[in-house]
Order: C-alpha cells, then sequence, then structure tokens
C-alpha cells in the first residue's frame, strides 16, 4: 500500500495506517507516545519486510500522526484498543508485534487479550507503566496547571518544535493498565533491546519487564551506547536481525 488508508470506527473515529500484504507470520509495528507510523524503524522494517515478501502494518493511534482525536485525549485503554482493532480488521494470520517506547506496554496489552493471534513480541525501549513514573517526574508547575486545566504541558525531547501536552486521562486511566506490580501472564518469546543511554526509559526496566513476564523464553540486548530512539544504522540491523529470529520461532 503507497497510500495512507484509515479504519473507521463505531465511535465516528478513525485510524490511519498502512498494510502491506505478504506472508505471515506478519509484524505489527506499535509506535511510542507522541510518535507516529513515519518514524524511521517503522519505515525500515517496512521495506525489509516487502524486500522478503512479509506482511506488515504500522499504524496512528487516536491522536498521533494521521489519525483522529488530539493527543491530550488519548489514554492506554484508547490506544490499546486502537491497536486491537488494526490487529483484528487489518491483518491476518499470526503476527509478531514489535512496541518501541510506549509502544512496547502497548504490545503486552494486546498479547494478554489476543493470545492466539500474537506469536512473539519485540520491544525497543519499552516503557511498561511509564504513566506512573510520568506522574512523579512532573515539576510543580506542571502539576499546578494539571490540576487547574486537566493537561499539562511537557518539553518537546526531540526537536524545538511546541510542548505537546498530556491530559489528566491519561495518568488516571494508566493506573488500570499498570503490569509490573506482579506477573505478567505472557508465555510467547519476547526480546527487548534496550539502550543503556536512554535518559527517558531507564534500561533497569526492561530487567524488572524479563523477570515480571510468565514466559521463559526471554532475551535482553543491552546497547552500551544506545539512546533511546535507537535508530541508527547499526541499531536497525540489530533490530531486522532479532525480528527475523522471531519470525521462525
Amino acid at each position: 500500500m503507497d497510500e495512507t488508508a484509515f479504519l473507521s470506527l463505531p465511535d465516528g473515529s478513525s485510524i490511519a495506517y498502512r498494510h502491506t500484504p505478504g506472508d505471515t507470520p506478519g509484524v505489527l509495528f506499535c509506535a511510542g507516545f507522541n510518535s507516529n507510523m513515519q518514524g524511521v524503524k517503522a519505515l525500515a522494517l517496512e521495506q525489509w519486510c516487502r524486500d522478503r515478501g512479509r506482511q506488515f502494518t504500522r499504524f496512528d493511534y487516536q491522536g498521533h500522526g494521521e489519525s483522529s482525536g488530539r493527543l491530550e485525549e488519548g489514554c492506554i485503554g484508547r490506544w490499546r484498543d486502537d491497536t486491537l482493532a488494526v490487529l483484528d480488521s487489518v491483518t491476518s494470520g499470526p503476527q509478531v508485534l514489535v512496541g518501541s517506547s510506549m509502544g512496547g506496554w502497548i504490545m503486552l496489552l494486546v498479547a494478554l487479550k489476543r493470545a492466539q493471534r500474537v506469536q512473539a513480541l519485540l520491544g525497543v525501549a519499552a516503557a511498561p507503566d511509564f504513566t506512573d513514573r510520568l506522574r512523579t517526574s512532573l515539576s510543580a508547575a506542571q502539576r499546578q496547571q494539571l490540576s487547574d486545566s486537566a493537561y499539562a504541558d511537557l518539553p518537546n525531547c526531540y526537536d524545538d518544535g511546541e510542548p505537546y501536552r498530556i491530559g489528566r486521562l491519561l495518568l488516571d486511566e494508566g493506573d488500570a493498565h499498570l503490569l509490573l506490580g506482579g506477573e505478567v501472564p505472557v508465555d510467547v518469546p519476547v526480546r527487548l533491546i534496550h539502550g543503556q543511554r536512554d535518559e527517558d526509559v531507564p534500561w533497569q526496566l526492561a530487567l524488572n519487564l524479563a523477570q515480571q513476564l510468565r514466559g521463559t523464553d526471554v532475551e535482553i540486548q543491552l546497547v552500551k551506547n544506545g539512546d533511546h530512539r535507537l535508530s541508527e544504522p547499526v541499531d536497525l540491523l540489530r533490530l531486522q536481525t532479532t525480528l527475523e529470529q522471531l519470525l521462525i520461532c
């Protein structure tokens, strides 16, 4: 597919996606918070899958990219449901879910709902429970803004663009989806790649997640010089190599 398509949902909202048909298991890419399906990792994996005749799907959550809605009105449960809708309505056959940052949390939640469709999980700087950590990191001014206006402005970490907004809903609703307080009943193979120079999501979180996963086929790759994005050519090669191994599990 060379053009964006839109999946219409019963509530009138729409999810933008791009789907490449091909062999299964397919690959479903889950982007991070305030990111979209046009990122370096998503595009690199799409081309890699196309070259191999492999099914690949990327999409935008509500309030992200080309999808409807506003970022500050979104929440983890909604974005999980967006992913489930794409999985159910766009993809076919077993899928390997690749989750970047917040997408690593989303992929886990989807695996809990659709165990029969998920062959394996690949997290890149996976950030389960990030709303809990985000709440504690807010400055006094941001907490006051959240109290007064139901949203807070956060600086854009990657460029000099406008700050982005988080809504109180994101933090409060996120509590219903926290995973790391107990066993995470996921049994499929899981691979976690995390940079040790990640300034947004501490690499120790990968160790914590691996400990909590019920399945035993879990491996962690720590990249000593890796940042949060892990989008350099060597990072993309590592990602593709790891994905290739999961596709034949």
